[in-house]
C-alpha cells in the first residue's frame, strides 16, 4: 500500500533530476499569476522569527540555572546544534526547492512512509507551538493589565488573538514577510536600549555566577528553554517553493538570520545579568520588562512589553506560514487531499491549510507554557533525528546529484557533524515527563494512522488527491 500512495516517487537519479527539473517548472509557470516571490530581506526575518523572534522567552534559562549556565547555554549551543541544523537546511532546501521542505527530504531518503510520517511529526510540532505564542504574549500582557491574568478576559483575548493573526497571515505571504522586517527591528529596539542603558552598571563578576544558595537547578526546564529558543532553522525550507531564486537566496538568509538570533540573545543576557544582582526566582518569562524599568525607567518597560507583543505576532505569523506550506506541499506529494493543495484567488494563500493549521493552534492555547515546549521540542527532536538520517542516506543515494550549496564535508565529516545535535536531542527526548511521553506517543500514532486512512481514500476514491507533478487549475483557487 505504501508504494501505491507515491507510486512516482523517483527510484533513480535522474528520475530525481527530472522530478526536480518539472517541480521548478510548475512554480516558474505558477509566477505569472502575480505571485510575488519571497525576496531575501523578508525571507531573513522570517527564519529570525521561526527560530528566535528577540531574546524574550529566554529568562527561564537564568531562572533554571544561573547566569553562568545561561550563558554558555546561549554561546555553545549555537554551535552544537543551530550551525548543523542551518547547514544541513541550506543543502537540502537549494537541492530540493518544493515547498513541504523536510518532507520532501525524508521522502526521498527513505519513501512515502517516512515523509509522511515526518510531515505529522513537523506539522503537529509546528501547531503546538503556533499555541505558545499567544501564551506567551498574554503572560506578557497581564502583568500591565492583570485582568488578563484568568477566566474569561483571558479566554476571549486568546481567542481573538489567534484568530486577527492568523487571517493576516491569509492576506499573502509577502505581506507577512515584510510585516515580519517592521516588527523584527521595533521589538529589538528596547533591547538594544536596555543593553546601552545597563552598560554602567555591569560587573562582570556577576556572569560567573552558579545561582543562589538555596534555589535548586531545574535542567529539565533549562534544555528545553535554550532548546525551544534555538530551533527550528529548517522551518523555512516549506517555503522554498515561494522563495525569489531559493539556490542563492536560502544560504545567505539562514547565514543573515543565524548572526542576529545570536547577538539578540547573548547580548541583552550579558547586559541584563551584569547590571542586575542575582534574584534567581524573579527570572521567569517576561522579567525582561521588569528588568528595563529597574534600569532604565517604567517607559523603556512600556515599550519592552509592546515589544514582546510584536515579536509574537511576528513568530505567529512565521511559524504558521511553515506550517501551512507544508500543508500543502504534503498536498503536493499525494500525502494529504487535494484540497490542502488550493490556494486562495485573492492572495494566492494556502486557505485550507491556514484555517485547519489555526483551529488546532486554538485547541492548544490552554495548556501551560512549559508543557507546550516539553511537547513541541520532544516531537521535533523526532523529526530532527529522521531529518539528519535523510541528509546521510541523500549523501549517499545522489553523491553527484548538482547541490547549489554543498556543505564541504566529506561523508565522515558530515556523520561527525549529525552526531554530537543527536545525542542531544536524545538527552531532551529522555528528561522529557510522562505526559509528554503520553501526548507524542499519541500524535505519533495519529500520523501513522492518517497515513494509512489517506491510503485508504486513495484506493477507493473516496477523495481527491494531486497526482504527483500534477498543476492545480485555476477553477481551484476558490476563495
Amino acid at each position: 500500500m505504501e508504494d501505491s500512495l507515491h507510486s512516482s516517487t523517483p527510484t533513480s537519479q535522474q528520475h530525481l533530476l527530472d522530478h526536480r527539473e518539472g517541480t521548478e517548472r510548475e512554480q516558474h509557470g505558477h509566477d505569472t499569476k502575480s505571485h510575488k516571490k519571497l525576496a531575501l530581506l523578508p525571507l531573513v526575518f522570517l527564519i529570525y522569527f521561526e527560530v528566535a523572534g528577540g531574546p524574550y522567552g529566554e529568562e527561564p534559562a537564568v531562572g533554571a540555572a544561573g547566569p553562568l549556565f545561561a550563558i554558555l547555554g546561549f554561546v555553545v549551543f549555537p554551535f552544537i546544534w543551530s550551525i548543523p541544523e542551518a547547514l544541513l537546511t541550506a543543502e537540502l532546501a537549494t537541492t530540493f526547492p518544493g515547498n513541504g521542505g523536510f518532507v520532501i527530504w525524508a521522502n526521498e531518503a527513505f519513501g512515502p512512509f517516512w515523509g509522511s510520517l515526518m510531515g505529522f511529526w513537523k506539522f503537529f510540532c509546528g501547531v503546538i507551538n503556533l499555541a505558545s505564542y499567544p501564551v506567551l504574549c498574554i503572560d506578557y500582557l497581564k502583568l500591565v493589565i492583570p485582568a488578563l491574568s484568568s477566566g474569561f478576559p483571558r479566554f476571549v483575548s486568546l481567542f481573538l488573538s489567534t484568530c486577527v493573526l492568523s487571517f493576516l497571515n491569509y492576506s499573502g505571504l509577502a505581506i507577512v514577510g515584510y510585516t515580519a522586517v517592521a516588527l523584527g527591528v521595533v521589538s529589538l529596539l528596547p533591547f538594544v536600549l536596555l543593553s546601552l542603558f545597563s552598560l554602567p552598571k555591569i560587573d562582570p563578576s556577576r556572569w560567573l555566577s552558579w545561582g543562589q544558595e538555596g534555589v535548586e537547578r531545574d535542567w529539565r526546564l533549562y534544555f528545553n528553554t535554550i532548546f525551544w529558543n534555538l530551533n527550528f532553522w529548517d522551518s523555512a525550507s516549506t517555503l522554498a517553493g515561494e522563495v525569489e531564486e531559493p539556490h542563492r537566496t536560502f544560504p545567505k538568509a539562514l547565514l543573515s538570520a543565524g548572526l542576529l538570533t545570536c547577538l539578540s540573545y547573548i547580548i541583552p543576557l550579558l547586559a541584563t545579568t551584569g547590571a542586575m544582582p542575582l534574584d534567581q526566582r524573579s527570572w521567569v518569562g517576561g522579567y525582561f520588562a521588569d528588568v528595563a524599568g529597574i534600569i532604565a525607567g517604567t517607559w523603556l518597560k512600556i515599550w519592552m512589553e509592546m515589544g514582546a507583543v510584536l515579536s509574537i505576532i511576528g513568530l505567529f505569523e512565521a511559524q504558521l506560514s511553515s506550517a501551512a506550506y507544508q500543508l500543502l506541499g504534503m498536498a503536493a506529494l499525494g500525502f494529504l487531499p487535494k484540497i490542502f493543495g488550493e490556494r486562495s484567488r485573492k492572495f494566492n494563500t494556502p486557505w485550507m491549510a491556514i484555517f485547519i493549521s489555526t483551529v488546532i493552534a486554538l485547541s492548544m492555547c490552554f495548556f501551560s507554557f512549559t508543557e507546550i515546549i516539553s511537547t513541541v521540542n520532544f516531537l521535533y527532536s523526532l523529526g530532527m533525528l529522521l531529518e539528519f538520517a535523510a541528509f546521510l542516506k541523500l549523501r549517499r543515494k545522489f553523491p553527484s546529484l548538482k547541490r547549489p550549496f554543498q556543505v564541504p564535508l566529506g561523508f565522515f565529516g558530515l556523520v561527525l557533524m549529525c552526531l554530537v545535535p543527536s545525542i542531544l536531542l536524545i538527552y531532551v527526548m529522555a528528561v522529557a515527563s510522562n505526559i509528554v511521553y503520553i501526548a507524542s506517543a499519541f500524535l505519533t500514532s495519529l500520523g501513522i494512522a492518517i497515513y494509512y486512512f489517506m491510503n485508504l481514500c486513495k484506493s477507493r476514491k473516496w477523495v481527491e488527491f494531486i497526482r504527483v507533478g500534477e498543476k492545480l487549475d485555476e477553477d481551484d483557487y476558490v476563495l
